[in-house]
């Protein structure tokens, strides 16, 4: 595969960002739902390749019909299935750089509640996983246990975590599983707004909304379509920290996000070579820490140059906005590589387990919103709760979108509220630690390990929130 490819494969995969961007702009169901473009972009990438366009025209043509492979070569697919893997790294990197630790007092007060309830959220879907897998996918669809961790991994992880997993789904002996976790996670985007945007119309109607009394409905067209209006946007994506003439402020903040993989790539390195000569030693080893992913230790890597900066740099080099911007320019290529070039038959091989990891995952979700928390988060409950019921079903991203929608003018400290949780949370699910260490552990030590643990989390995030956070002095 050459350069010329690679390169060719990227412009590629740029127009179909566009088209997916011109679909958000009239199509009034993409509006509705308030798709991302890069959602779009793969859908649309998905339907001209082999398993649909390519599907179709062999069922009426035959093996030799045109385009029966589809309008999309199966080497540049190639190159598109490689990307998640590389840019999930980019966007775990960026999650932590620019982001000033706040006093641990104001951290624990304000999103300790919802901390309670993201964990119970996380830690419940594998549960509910792990369940479905060991009674139902295992013993009556063949299924290996691993695909308990699917929902998780799909919902909360998201497209670049399903998409980063697929070296170790394949080092594991479960490789059809990194197309299933892709799909999990387009169902669990979808799903997250669908119901987010159900239930934001249902608290306006009952009362249940400190700030709106308008439904969804009445949002601007503009802001439907995904477009800034002209009175309204900002005059740059970031600030300037340094003079163009000495080097590039991106090419800057590139470097930033360079250091912190590095540094994660020496914490995974580390960790395992002191596996190798502990308990992986030897023929009977056990290997938990080679499988792991690069992607959360990027994360911390992006922490310790974030604190290195904090303590030397005097002149403010780095600059937050501009780094957001990068995250985003690597999380819509991310996530319309993924989509596709995601293997349908898969999906339709396991349809039935797939359904229902899903529904379970939905189910599980829209029951802790409704019954927990309102008894944890007192205050504005509503509005800071439907951005971690965004997040624990559509990543970070959907979460963002239903608080937007739920507090349009920023009434509430639920922004501010879930970016400190976020601070705690995502070291660990979502792609942290946990969401790395679960395949392995499963495929090593069998499912029921894993269950306890996450089944002692959900009972420690909701006794916790009934007994102690719920009866804080909640921050204004």
């Amino acid at each position: 595969m050459t350069a010329d490819w690679i390169g060719f494969s990227l412009l590629m995969l740029a127009i179909l960002l566009y088209a997916g961007k011109w679909v958000r702009m009239h199509w009034r169901p993409a509006q509705q739902l308030f798709l991302p473009a890069s959602i779009l972009a793969g859908a649309i990438g998905l339907l001209l390749g082999p398993g649909v366009l390519g599907a179709i025209m062999r069922t009426v043509g035959g093996e030799e019909a045109p385009l029966a492979q589809g309008a999309i070569p199966a080497s540049m697919l190639d190159v598109w299935s490689d990307l998640p893997g590389l840019l999930i790294n980019v966007v775990f990197a960026t999650l932590l750089l620019g982001v000033p630790l706040p006093k641990w007092k104001r951290v624990w007060g304000l999103a300790g509640p919802q901390l309670a309830f993201g964990v119970t959220l996380g830690a419940g879907q594998y549960v509910i996983g792990i369940l479905i897998a060991a009674f139902i996918l295992a013993p009556f669809f063949g299924l290996p246990l691993m695909a308990g961790a699917l929902i998780e991994i799909g919902f909360e992880g998201g497209h670049g975590t399903a998409a980063g997993l697929q070296e170790t789904f394949a080092e594991l002996g479960f490789a059809d599983g990194a197309d299933l976790a892709v799909g999990m996670a387009t169902v669990g985007v979808i799903s997250g707004i669908v119901f987010g945007i159900i239930l934001i119309n249902w608290g306006v109607r009952t009362g249940k909304s400190a700030v709106l009394d308008k439904a969804v409905d009445s949002i601007p067209h503009h802001q439907r379509r995904g477009l800034v209006s002209e009175d309204e946007r900002p005059l740059s994506a970031g600030g300037m920290t340094v003079r163009s003439e000495s080097i590039e402020p991106l090419t800057l903040h590139f470097a930033f996000i360079a250091m912190a993989i590095l540094i994660g790539l020496g914490f995974l390195e580390a960790m395992a070579w002191v596996e190798s000569v502990t308990w992986g030693a030897g023929e009977n080893g056990v290997e938990l820490l080679g499988a792991v992913p690069l992607f959360p230790l990027a994360m911390i890597g992006g922490l310790v140059v974030q604190q290195l900066l904090t303590r030397f740099d005097t002149h403010n080099l780095l600059d937050r906005d501009l780094m957001v911007r990068i995250q985003g320019f690597a999380l819509d290529l991310l996530i319309a590589a993924a989509i596709a070039s995601l293997s349908l038959k898969v999906i339709a091989d396991n349809l039935v387990p797939f359904l229902l990891l899903g529904l379970a995952g939905i189910a599980w979700n829209v029951g802790m919103f409704l019954w927990l928390a309102p008894r944890i988060i007192p205050k504005y409950w509503f509005e800071r709760g439907i951005g971690d019921i965004g997040q624990s079903m559509g990543v970070t991203a959907t979460g963002l979108i239903l608080m937007k929608i739920a507090d349009p003018d920023n009434k509430t400290p639920a922004y501010e509220a879930f970016g400190y949780k976020q601070m705690v949370f995502e070291p660990f699910f979502g792609g942290g630690l946990v969401t790395g260490l679960a395949l392995p552990v499963i495929y090593n030590f069998g499912a029921w390990p894993l269950f306890g643990v996450m089944l002692a989390l959900v009972a420690i995030g909701i006794g916790s929130g009934l007994f102690y956070f719920a009866k804080l002095e909640q921050e204004p």
